[in-house]
């Protein structure tokens, strides 16, 4: 499709593939002939054990229920669709399996798709060289980096800006399948391409990440429309039912950001002190104003995931009110006895107990909720350890521990503790932890993330 120069208009699914939107918003969406279409596939909101078991967070017939129809559409218009953060946090294996989705895809449909596909694993051993010339820095309160911490993880991402997507989309892809990304990247690559403003593609695509999560009623799970025109965006429901106000617009640009005045992507700060957020109609909203102060070189945010134990957890839950007075006390007790009772080289393996304490109906189901003290409480023993059999083992001690554990005024030799499964005890296997979350300074922000082209 031709660009008008003086606008582009584009599409933001959702706010995130898998999460679902209704097919009447990308029909509506589609009748303002868009540019292109884009969505965000992935987060690190649910912390890193997806990236370390190289596993999505979103099942993959819910990426396949929302792709198809959007790579249709598509198609249909001949514009590209743009993926980010494929199958959620963009290694090697999370886009191996949004490929194998794509693939389904064509097969049941009798499409011949064209993929940019743009991976997103960085080596170890440029990450090793990067830290030896001081390249690398935290990210916010990170530790420094450690070459023991870059060898712990099972892999390691680099997030790309719009460089890359720009590069694959000048192969006339018919989708861009692109490994770990900035959510902005998404959105604003195609239109700095073109030549628009990039600190209004950027304001712009930080708007659009999420859908319409600007809008009213909220929820990502719906499609949102941009203008995007030489001094200024209009972002605008595809859905007639939502609508977009100046606040919540202004609000979103706020969203995950420290700083109300701006914020970071790796094509510099996106300075938001002189914007300007007015309505237009009933339900859209126009944004002016922003500015960039262009990165002064050239960063990626590096995330690596370590395997760092196994995790099984006991749920219980009690309305005993001497149990809930005394539960400090319980549960130092419980963990004393328990490392007093484990063999020594379990001890000495280092294991984490934790008591998470939950307080809201889960046992009386909300029948006798009075004011003061609450009248229940859930607990959720947690043990994290090196192996599965010792966090088995040790979860299994402590819960026994706690049913039989004294504290003052108690009347019953046991069963204070509501169990609600059976087994009592539940395996959550392997644990994760960012053991890298750092910048990493680069000479050439495209370098890392070559395009290369398969057909469906």
């Amino acid at each position: 499709m031709l660009l008008s120069t003086s606008e582009v208009r584009y599409v933001s699914l959702c706010g995130m593939l898998g999460y679902g939107y209704p097919l009447q918003s990308l029909s509506r969406a589609m009748a303002t002939q868009p540019a292109f279409i884009g969505v965000d596939a992935g987060s690190t909101d649910p912390g890193p054990y997806y990236l370390g078991a190289g596993v999505n967070f979103v099942k993959p017939e819910q990426v396949k229920r929302d792709l198809q129809p959007a790579l249709c559409a598509g198609l249909d218009a001949e514009i590209p669709l743009i993926v980010g953060s494929a199958g959620g946090s963009g290694g090697a294996p999370h886009v191996a399996e949004f490929l194998d989705v794509l693939s389904q895809i064509a097969e049941e449909t009798g499409r011949s798709i064209r993929a940019a596909v743009i991976e997103a694993e960085v080596p170890p051993h440029t990450v090793l060289e990067a830290l030896e010339q001081g390249r690398i820095t935290p990210c916010g309160p990170a530790p420094e980096l450690t070459p023991d911490a870059v060898a712990d993880c099972s892999r390691i991402v680099a997030q790309m800006g719009t460089g890359p997507l720009i590069e694959a989309l000048r192969t006339d892809a018919d989708i861009i399948v692109a490994g770990r990304a900035c959510d902005t990247a998404i959105f604003a690559a195609l239109p700095i391409m073109e030549g628009f403003d990039p600190a209004l593609a950027l304001h712009a695509a930080k708007i659009a990440e999420c859908g319409t999560l600007c809008a009213l009623p909220g929820g990502a799970n719906d499609a949102l429309t941009v203008t995007l025109r030489e001094d200024h965006f209009i972002v605008e429901p595809a859905n007639p039912e939502k609508c977009c106000l100046p606040d919540t617009v202004a609000a979103h640009s706020l969203y995950e950001q420290p700083d109300p005045n701006c914020f970071h992507e790796p094509e510099g700060t996106v300075d938001l002190s002189a914007c300007e957020f007015e309505q237009v109609g009933e339900r859209g909203v126009r944004v002016s104003g922003t500015r960039l102060h262009a990165a002064e070189c050239h960063t990626l945010k590096l995330e690596g995931a370590a395997l760092r134990g196994y995790r099984s957890i006991s749920i219980a839950g009690t309305t005993d009110p001497g149990v809930i007075a005394s539960i400090d006390g319980i549960e130092q007790g419980v963990s004393e006895r328990v490392r007093a009772n484990l063999p020594p080289d379990v001890v000495d393996g280092g294991y984490s107990l934790r008591f998470l304490r939950y307080g809201l109906d889960a046992v009386a189901g909300g029948r006798h909720r009075s004011p003061g003290p609450p009248h229940e409480l859930g607990i959720v023993i947690d043990v994290v350890a090196p192996t599965q059999q010792a966090a088995d083992t040790i979860v299994s001690l402590a819960r026994s521990t706690a049913l039989h554990q004294p504290f003052t005024g108690r009347k019953t030799t046991a069963g204070n503790f509501a169990f609600p499964f059976s087994p009592s005890d539940l395996r959550a296997g392997p644990v994760y932890e960012f053991a890298v979350y750092h910048l990493m300074q680069v000479d050439d922000p495209l370098a890392l993330f070559p395009v290369r082209i398969e057909e469906f």
